[in-house]
């Protein structure tokens, strides 16, 4: 049995100005089975007894046990013939007094849920100010799911003067908060609880125990439908004391519901508008608007009014529950005449033992709370890293790091091969004469190392793709993300240029696997040559291999070659006279040699240039797919990690809003 404090009964006493009566109700409770009753906490009456009828019964509960504990099978039921009025409850039925949220098959644990995760998976990426509401939704979520199920907080908010703290008690039945011309009156909040088992919630909304009240023993303290109902009256939110404004927003973030009650002059003030009716729109479910103070309104003013007060609230973008649609209950009244009171506590009666109040309040918080992440999470446009990207990417590496050039230096090394194997010796003799004398010659460029501002330009060439893969990546993508973009790609960048440079020249000495060096993403240090062309970059490529008819064809050179020397010797020797004159026969031996040299160089040369194009572009294609595979590793995976990691959280975000109550 739940206890009543001195104070507590000292100010039921002065409030109802009947003590005597008070004691004697008592006294009849104490004689009907000598057990103790306070008579204001410990209620427990039959149907009987809240009818009033003749059976002589008081409106005490006589076992000991508290309203929000009690079976309704204990009671008399009035249409049960078969129950006899005034029958003792049953001994053996001890019921908790705080059933506490169990899960639910709502969708509200998922959202939790998929909010939890989303803020775990942001941390990294997200500031703790952006995050910082959803922490505190899914802390305050957690809390309230920990405490009663069975009773629904609802406060009572206004401005000074409005009237909150007489309609707090009409509704409670009894003079509990103080109400007066002085202002502010009301400075703290003050609880009235119909049913016990609401400690929890009211040390949670920091409620001492000073200024937790029960309802008068009366029709509003009996009322079944109101079972269950923590009422909270609140101080004014435009008070001038500043600690009352701040009490206001600590309960009201904390509240079921909230009941907003506006008087004629300031229905229409901003700082209620601007500061609490426009954010919290989106709480319209679990809000109820009053109009109080009709009774100084004459005629059809109070219509008038009251149309403009929803034009307003519309204008808010709070949803009114007009037409069985769900939103914000709109009324007139007046608590000091008592007009519209029994309505308002009939709205309120079924809202409480609808008993999703909670539920409704914490997803209309998460819907708060995703509506702010929205930025952060929802991209303008489709983000992603296309193939087509990708394949620009790769073209200008291959273009920083000299593939098209490296193939036409690998096609050129072919062709000088077979010059030197199938050319005339006299065409190979003047050749090596002109490389050694000419420093600018061919075969000296192969080996000619970068210039400095090539070796620049490539750089700036790599610099320049990284860049632009990273905005093609990062289009679209919110802030926060299309920054974790661009730093996972310039982090990769960094050192791409040198890899790529040695990249080069591996591929180009023929010394390791493209696809095993790109792939690894593990290189040497440079060897200090810019990637400005493919043979600049690793030095002179490796020689390319030789046909099979290579041999043949050096073979026919060789004798057409003899052929020029033994026709050549033989008119010298007719020339000194050794041999016997005939002009004829040696000069076509030497002529056949000289036309059969250049016509086997020329056949050569035609024949060489499908294999030397297909080399020189085996060549390029070996050094594109070094810079692809090197460019991968460093700069594409990680962006697509990246972007991975944001679709893995837009994803969670999307479960967030997918049951989403407001709309947002």
């Amino acid at each position: 049995m739940t206890a009543v404090t001195d104070e507590d009964q000292g100010n039921s006493t002065t409030e109802t100005g009947e003590p005597k009566e008070e004691e004697k109700e008592k006294e009849e409770a104490r004689s009907k089975d000598g057990r103790w009753d306070d008579g204001l906490i410990a209620r427990r009456a039959s149907a009987a007894d809240l009818r009033g009828d003749d059976s002589g019964a008081g409106h005490s509960r006589t076992d000991g046990r508290s309203t929000d504990s009690a079976d309704p099978s204990d009671l008399t039921d009035p249409a049960d013939p078969s129950a006899p009025a005034g029958s003792p409850p049953d001994e053996d039925d001890v019921r908790p007094q705080v059933e506490a949220y169990g899960p639910s098959g709502g969708p509200l644990p998922t959202r939790l849920d998929a909010l939890r995760e989303l803020v775990g998976l942001s941390r990294a990426r997200l500031d703790r100010d952006t995050l910082a509401e959803a922490g505190r939704v899914l802390d305050e979520a957690a809390a309230r799911q920990r405490l009663s199920s069975r009773h629904t907080v609802v406060a009572i908010a206004g401005a000074t003067g409005s009237g909150k703290s007489t309609l707090f008690n009409a509704l409670a039945g009894t003079q509990i908060s103080d109400t007066g011309l002085r202002r502010p009156t009301t400075s703290q909040p003050i609880a009235c609880s119909w049913t016990d088992g609401a400690a929890g919630l009211l040390d949670r909304l920091a409620i001492p125990g000073r200024l937790r009240r029960r309802p008068h023993p009366g029709p509003a303290a009996f009322d079944e439908a109101l079972q269950g109902l923590v009422l909270v009256d609140l101080p004014d939110h435009d008070s001038a004391a500043t600690a009352h404004r701040d009490q206001v927003d600590r309960v009201l973030a904390l509240v079921d519901a909230v009941i907003w009650v506006v008087d004629p002059e300031k229905y229409a003030d901003a700082a209620l508008h601007e500061r609490y009716l426009r954010p919290l729109a989106g709480h319209a479910e679990v809000t109820f608007v009053v109009l109080n103070q009709i009774d100084r309104l004459p005629g059809e003013a109070a219509d008038l009014v009251l149309d403009d007060l929803r034009r307003l609230l519309d204008e808010d973008g709070m949803a009114l529950g007009e037409h069985g649609e769900p939103g914000a209950t709109v009324m007139s009244l007046s608590a000091l005449t008592g007009d519209g009171v029994p309505e308002l506590r009939e709205m309120v009666g079924r809202f409480v033992q609808d008993r999703t109040a909670a539920t409704r309040r914490l997803s209309a918080d998460v819907d708060a709370a995703a509506a702010r992440l929205r930025p952060v999470y929802v991209a303008e446009g489709r983000s992603g890293l296309g193939e087509r990207a990708r394949e620009e990417f790769t073209d200008r590496l291959a273009e920083a790091v000299g593939a098209a050039a490296a193939g036409q230096a690998a096609e050129r090394e072919w062709r000088r091969n077979a010059g030197r194997a199938c050319g005339t010796p006299w065409l190979r003799l003047w050749r090596w004469y002109e490389s050694r004398g000419l420093p600018g010659s061919l075969d000296r460029m192969g080996q000619a190392l970068a210039p400095p501002e090539e070796e620049s330009t490539a750089r700036q060439r790599v610099e320049q793709a990284v860049r632009i893969v990273a905005d093609d990546a990062s289009a679209g993508l919110p802030a926060p993300w299309a920054q974790a973009v661009r730093e996972a790609a310039f982090n990769g960048a960094k050192g791409l240029p040198e890899a790529l440079d040695d990249l080069a020249a591996k591929a180009a000495a023929g010394g390791g696997s493209a696809k095993g060096s790109g792939g690894s993403g593990r290189f040497g240090t440079a060897s200090g040559r810019g990637p400005a062309t493919g043979v600049a970059l690793g030095g002179r490529p490796a020689k390319p291999p030789r046909p099979k008819w290579w041999p043949a064809a050096v073979l026919a050179q060789v004798s057409m070659t003899l052929l020029q020397v033994f026709g050549g010797l033989w008119l010298l020797g007719q020339i000194v006279g050794v041999l016997e004159p005939g002009l004829v026969v040696p000069a076509l031996i030497m002529l056949a040699g000289v036309v059969g040299g250049p016509l086997v160089e020329w056949s050569c040369a035609a024949a060489i240039r499908g294999p030397a194009r297909r080399y020189g572009q085996d060549a390029e294609r070996r050094l594109r797919e070094a810079a692809a595979g090197c460019g991968r590793a460093r700069v594409l995976d990680p962006v697509s990690a990246e972007l991975a990691r944001y679709r893995e959280v837009r994803e969670r975000y999307v479960a967030v809003t997918e049951f989403s109550t407001t709309g947002q």
